[in-house]
């Protein structure tokens, strides 16, 4: 299933996308006499039993044609981030050889881990405020894992077992704050500056990670394009090495790694940062596209 979460009024509500629309799952719920989950973090902490009630609703609607009572266009859909409290926001540096060469690195011996907060969460189409006292503005397209249950001390043959799904990331840099001092954390969780979405495909339809095209372009030009086969560490391997220092919870995201192509890569001369007006989509294989707008 394709799962995203959506604005109506001040509440966050949860869609299954089908097809063209968007199924409100409380309001199919209510119209059916079945008490689902609410939101997305609400679906994930239901486990197994709450994606077989809902696939159970979706195949019961379908057959019966009371879709077109409950759905709503994409057009009319204001998207929220598909995950939108999670406990930690877990990023992953340098995991693609062209990007550790563009940057003249040596390819890590274990993943190189950081961190966002859930300030910097934002959804799909939504505009992203730059921040004043900065300049120096980069992208980053990036596979994101949802964690789907409780991990600690995993192994990696395992470690795709815990996993609820995938969307698409972008890891907006600032890149002056960034380098500021040792520490990446002010340059990296600025507000908005982790936008996931459109939607989260399920890990039941997206069995291999490793194989999918992933994709930047900023105002319709192409600027990265690569496979996410060429991870040096792949999803597995994050969960596993994550969960060994610290225990992950359902809802947690990681973001994996951005291909080479960033605008730090360039030579100094040709940098070229982002401003307000751009338009950014990350498109990923088997997912969407997931566009914002910069301010």
């Amino acid at each position: 299933m394709k799962l995203l979460q959506f604005r109506k009024g001040n509440k966050i509500r949860l869609g299954v996308l089908t097809e063209a629309e968007v199924m409100d799952v409380e309001k199919a719920g209510l119209m059916l006499g079945s008490k689902l989950p609410a939101t997305m973090e609400e679906l994930i902490n239901s486990g197994e039993s709450g994606l077989k009630a809902l696939k159970s609703l979706l195949d019961k609607i379908q057959k019966e044609d009371y879709l077109s009572t409950i759905k709503i266009p994409l057009e009319n859909i204001r998207y929220a981030p598909c995950v939108s409290s999670p406990e930690k926001i877990i990023c992953a540096g340098l995991n693609y050889m062209n990007h550790a060469a563009e940057f003249k690195s040596e390819i890590p011996e274990h993943p190189i881990l950081f961190s966002k907060y859930a300030n910097a969460l934002a959804g799909h189409q939504e505009l992203i405020r730059l921040p004043a006292n900065a300049s120096k503005f980069d992208y980053g397209a990036e596979l994101v894992i949802v964690i789907g249950k409780t991990a600690s001390n995993v192994k990696e043959e395992e470690a795709l077992s815990y996993v609820f799904g995938y969307t698409a990331g972008n890891d907006l840099s600032a890149r002056d704050l960034q380098f500021r001092s040792s520490q990446w954390l002010l340059g990296k969780t600025c507000d908005g500056f982790a936008p996931v979405g459109p939607w989260i495909v399920t890990a039941d339809e997206l069995t291999n990670p490793q194989s999918l095209d992933i994709q930047c372009k900023v105002n319709g030009v192409l600027r990265q394009s690569a496979s996410t086969k060429d991870m040096i560490f792949d999803c597995a391997r994050l969960v596993s090495y994550a969960s060994q220092y610290m225990t992950l919870k359902p809802g947690d995201i990681i973001f994996t790694g951005t291909p080479g192509g960033v605008i730090l890569g360039d030579p100094p001369s040709e940098q070229k940062w982002l401003k307000a007006g751009d338009i950014i989509e990350v498109s990923i294989e088997s997912i969407g596209t997931l566009t914002n707008i910069l301010a």
